[in-house]
């Protein structure tokens, strides 16, 4: 039986009968599949029917359907044959008033309405009549129903939370990555639990690969190239459509993807989001390490218009954009004075709002560029340092390739176990075992093979993925980088490059005037080193701000004399 059944019956009533309508309704799926209250219903009223004398026009049946509002199928079926003139039948009949509305509000009016058409209302378990008494009755057994309904809500959230906090999977489709597997037995209920599906976290890892360092050929991309990217390399999603910009966001912004799912984070009625002390977090097997997950997160805040405007990207002054008072965290922007001639880095919020917005600091452009690029060329760009402080960085490096090597073998083996079954069912088919114009053994066949040829390109991409790492940093690739680095830096009339400068540097905080604070992505340090240990010379990217290798604690002493 579908969702929503409407089920007319053939009645030889004549043209003076009473035609009543049958409502039947259960409140979830669980119950409709076991079919324990349907039959049961329609048993009864069908019962007090015939021991009214009354014809059944017909059957409205909503399996699985909340009582709380009116996005019912079949209910709004059964209202729209009710209003037509003149009406299909004359009263619908219910086993009790909650099985028609448990919403008070919306139970009256809707009874009114019918009324006013000629319908009754009719509970063979709470039979009451139209005197103003039984109305008053009626009125507080549909406000008792209602705050049954929600009490037991409460209750179901609750429960429903707990399991979650327990680690068990409360029902609906898992986020994409992760598949659902029985865990154990308690009682007559099985409880559930997510568990990495190899094939579909191939995907997301690969989608967390292009945010952070692109695809080889590119920097890091935001949410709309990698959607563009996956369905230009036929990359598709759980269903075997085309990636959204919505999908891609989810992914990179979900908490799930590190081990920590949360449950209860919308109203299921208006869709708004709940505070985070009302989620309950659920712990699944990671995809991607916590590392990533911010280093993410923090691409995405330095693309969003609010973080930098486009301006800031194609402008002359050479730390716009990158730029900012360290004391309110507002922009330090480009400043003139006598007609020109000076030029100056200011707070804004001091610039707009005078002192009492903030004490900020207006610095000479020239000798911050000059500090900022000495810096970099001074400190930064020395072999031994750059290796101590991308000693750790290398070492996950290392562990990434491994952890991905196992996910290829996991790959490549389910892509055997798929092989093997498909050719079992071939061999049954060949031996007449089994039927190949079953429509489910074909259905059979369709998964299988799919199964195979996702792992198998899945693994494919894997491996390229490992592949396009590079080679190994040494530290004569290392000395070649830092000697290609200085070189790039400047131009040949003594000027900075201002994209290779923010190839090292992202972030620019004037504290005072003896300190600034210089802050960069080891991330983009790796991948530009990788680079260049290919190639003779060390290629340039302007990457995304991510603020790793220099802290608040570590700060730039300037020179006196700025």
């Amino acid at each position: 039986m579908s969702d929503a059944a409407v089920k007319p019956r053939d009645a030889t009533a004549t043209a003076n009968s009473t035609k009543a309508a049958l409502y039947l309704r259960v409140s979830t799926g669980r119950q409709a599949e076991s079919d324990l209250s349907i039959p049961d219903q329609r048993r009864q009223i069908i019962a007090y029917c015939e021991a009214k004398g009354w014809d059944v026009a017909g059957e409205y049946v909503e399996p699985g359907n909340t009582a709380t509002d009116d996005r019912r199928p079949a209910f709004q079926s059964m209202i729209d044959a009710a209003l037509v003139k003149p009406p299909t039948f004359t009263m619908i009949v219910v086993h009790s008033f909650s099985r028609f509305f448990r919403d008070q509000f919306q139970f009256e009016f809707y009874v009114r309405k019918l009324a006013k058409n000629g319908v009754r209302l009719i509970s063979i378990t709470q039979d009451l009549g139209d005197d103003p008494m039984s109305v008053m009755m009626r009125k507080i057994m549909t406000l008792f129903d209602e705050y049954q309904s929600k009490e037991n809500a409460k209750h179901t959230l609750r429960a429903m939370k707990e399991n979650a906090r327990q680690g068990f999977w409360n029902g609906a489709l898992p986020p994409i990555g992760y598949r659902i597997v029985a865990s154990e037995q308690r009682g007559a209920k099985v409880k559930k639990k997510l568990e990495i599906d190899p094939v579909h976290a191939e995907t997301v890892r690969l989608i967390y690969k292009l945010a952070l360092v692109g695809d080889g050929k590119s920097s890091p991309m935001g949410v709309k190239s990698i959607a563009t990217w996956l369905n230009a390399h036929n990359i598709r999603t759980r269903d075997g459509g085309r990636w959204g910009l919505a999908a891609v966001h989810l992914v990179l912004t979900r908490e799930t993807y590190i081990g920590r799912h949360h449950f209860n984070t919308r109203d299921h009625k208006t869709r708004e989001a709940k505070p985070e002390s009302e989620h309950a977090i659920m712990d699944v097997p990671p995809i991607v390490t916590e590392t990533e997950f911010k280093m993410v997160r923090e691409n995405l805040k330095a693309r969003s218009p609010q973080w930098m405007a486009p301006r800031a990207v194609g402008g002359p002054t050479l730390l716009t954009g990158i730029c900012f008072c360290a004391a309110c965290g507002g922009a330090m922007t480009l400043g003139t004075g006598k007609g020109g001639r000076y030029r100056y880095y200011t707070c804004s919020t001091k610039r707009r709002m005078g002192e009492t917005g903030c004490r900020g600091l207006t610095v000479p452009m020239d000798k911050l560029d000059k500090a900022v690029a000495d810096h970099l060329e001074g400190r930064l760009l020395d072999p031994q340092r750059m290796a101590r402080m991308l000693s750790d960085l290398l070492d996950r490096r290392e562990d990434w390739v491994e952890r991905r090597y196992g996910h290829v073998t996991e790959l490549r083996q389910r892509a055997a176990e798929a092989e093997a079954k498909l050719k079992r069912l071939y061999e049954a088919i060949e031996n007449g075992v089994v039927d190949m114009a079953d429509s489910s053994l074909r259905e059979r066949v369709a998964e299988l093979t799919g199964i195979r040829d996702q792992a198998i390109a899945d693994a494919e991409r894997a491996t390229a993925a490992i592949e396009r790492l590079g080679p190994a940093v040494t530290s004569n690739s290392l000395r070649t980088f830092v000697l290609g680095a200085r070189r790039k830096l400047r131009n040949e009339d003594g000027t900075y490059r201002r994209d290779h400068l923010r190839a090292l540097a992202q972030r620019v905080e004037v504290v005072d005037r003896s300190e600034i604070r210089i802050m960069g992505s080891k991330t983009e340090l790796l991948r530009t080193l990788v680079a260049a240990a290919s190639v003779d010379s060390a290629p340039f990217g302007v990457p995304s701000f991510v603020p790793k290798w220099r802290t608040g604690q570590d700060s730039n002493p300037r020179p006196p004399d700025s």
